[in-house]
């Protein structure tokens, strides 16, 4: 699915079930809530973001602890959970998304560019993904976003499949 007509799907399940989504993003800069805000009646479906780019804001404006952030970093699979959830809790939403990775064009610490922390916290838990994504600075930022919102989309047709 294109990024759009994927935003467009879970916008849809999103009305269907009565449910809210907020952001917490960090190398997207905001390119996921810009996708989940393209189609008109979104505000009914989307609570808002959180663009935490500098490590401390994680912390400050997200919850995400200070230790775990000295221990693992920004880019690492527990910080993209922590930062999905404090998202979800402090923007009062269903779900809560995040994205924390490296899209270059240098690498960040030991890791490498391409590599991409994801996930997706709501009422049935939290799914964190990590992805290791290829192409240029732009390339990996829209794959980054397509992959978030692919893991609502998942999560919300599985509750619906559910009830």
């Amino acid at each position: 699915m294109q990024g759009e007509s994927l935003a467009g799907r879970c916008h849809e399940l999103l009305l269907g079930r009565g449910a809210t989504v907020a952001t917490a993003e960090s190398l997207t800069g905001g390119l996921l809530g810009a996708a989940l805000t393209e189609r008109p009646g979104s505000s009914s479906t989307y609570r808002g973001g959180v663009v935490a780019y500098a490590v401390e804001l994680k912390a400050q404006l997200l919850g995400v602890s200070a230790e775990l952030l000295r221990t693992h970093g920004p880019v690492h699979p527990r910080t993209a959970e922590a930062m999905a959830v404090g998202a979800r809790e402090r923007l009062g939403a269903t779900y809560g998304l995040s994205t924390t990775g490296v899209a270059g064009p240098e690498p960040h610490g030991d890791q490498p560019v391409g590599t991409v922390d994801v996930a997706c916290s709501g009422p049935a838990g939290t799914t964190v993904r990590r992805l290791q994504l290829s192409g240029g600075r732009d390339d990996i930022r829209r794959a980054t976003v397509s992959a978030t919102l692919e893991l609502l989309r998942e999560a919300l047709e599985s509750v619906v499949t559910n009830s």
